[in-house]
């Protein structure tokens, strides 16, 4: 894992948050360090403490203990700073279907108390940011579920803000909204804003964050990059499928031999699968002696760990986040 950055390269930085609810500890010593200008992905199961993570970063909840501070400014005592300095886009849409999209972001900046004129241009520069300029006169009631999602990202960065926080922001959205707000995630990521992203969808944060915090039972289990994550769980594994099960002896004869590798097979499907630290020169040799020894295989190649398995490694549900770490 690579060092964070020096506090004054961070947008977010907290040490030991902690909140409780009554019974519940929702955070339990939880530490975030974002540097600026960078999407985070913030990951858990539900009820790991994610959002109420969000809720004292954006000052909607005031924390129990510990320190926390957003664009520099203290989340207790200079929250007005902070709210000045973020935009915060919740798991609900709240744009009014009986205004147009123009009206919707002009609306906001009037209420963020932007003078009419200057309303009115920065709505337009968001329309044109978030591609939605031709649909500028519609109602957001004809929109589509990832239009109506831009525009409320849209309404979220009204006043430019330093620092945007997305919670779910693709919840019940098809694969096609989806991929119209991961664009205009990417596009705000490339102008120098920072995100913070809370999602369930783990090819939503692979795709997008740089770097991801995993949480659970309100603790931090693990910090890293998606890519490092999915070291966690082991190599690359090549898989072979045969096209005649009897061969599966002979092919993790091969295997054993031409790699120095003991083979796990499925007699079931016919398929054997062995880990191997440099993918691309094992999946190279092995292939070229079943050509050699004229073994007819169904299927051959390498299949890299997903960060939804290492996801699930880490977040098992053990009774606490040490053991599932182990």
């Amino acid at each position: 894992m690579t060092s964070p950055a020096p506090a004054s390269g961070l947008a977010i930085r907290a040490s030991g948050m902690t909140k409780q609810y009554k019974e519940k500890l929702a955070l339990d010593g939880v530490d975030l360090a974002v540097p600026r200008g960078t999407v985070h992905g913030l990951l858990g199961p539900n009820g790991a403490g994610k959002t109420t993570a969000v809720r004292i970063l954006t000052t909607l909840t005031r924390l129990d203990s510990g320190e926390a501070s957003v664009a520099g400014f203290d989340v207790r005592s200079q929250a007005r700073q902070v709210r000045a300095s973020i935009g915060l886009t919740g798991q609900q849409t709240a744009v009014d279907d009986l205004l147009t999209a123009r009206q919707n972001l002009t609306m906001f900046g009037r209420l963020f108390r932007l003078d009419k004129g200057t309303a009115q241009r920065r709505a337009d520069e968001l329309l044109e940011l978030f591609n939605l300029t031709e649909a500028a006169q519609r109602s957001p009631k004809k929109f589509s579920g990832g239009m109506r999602r831009r525009l409320d990202i849209a309404a979220s960065m009204i006043l430019a803000p330093q620092v945007l926080f997305l919670d779910e922001p693709t919840t019940g959205l098809d694969p096609a909204g989806r991929r119209e707000v991961w664009q205009a995630v990417r596009d705000l990521a490339d102008q120098g804003a920072t995100v913070l992203l809370t999602t369930h969808y783990l090819d939503e944060a692979d795709k997008l964050c740089d770097r991801i915090s995993v949480i659970d039972h309100g603790q931090n289990f693990v910090e890293d990059s998606p890519a490092g994550l999915k070291r966690r769980i082991g190599d690359e594994r090549l898989e072979v499928v045969v096209a005649d099960p009897e061969a599966l002896p002979r092919v993790a004869e091969l295997i054993e031999r031409v790699l120095g590798l003991e083979v796990a097979t499925e007699e079931a499907d016919g398929s054997l699968s062995v880990p191997v630290p440099d993918g691309v020169s094992a999946l190279t040799s092995v292939a070229a002696e079943i050509r050699a020894q004229g073994i007819d295989v169904a299927d051959i190649g390498l299949r890299r760990p997903t960060l939804d398995e290492a996801f699930l490694h880490l977040t098992h549900r053990a009774d606490t986040p040490q053991e599932a770490l182990r």
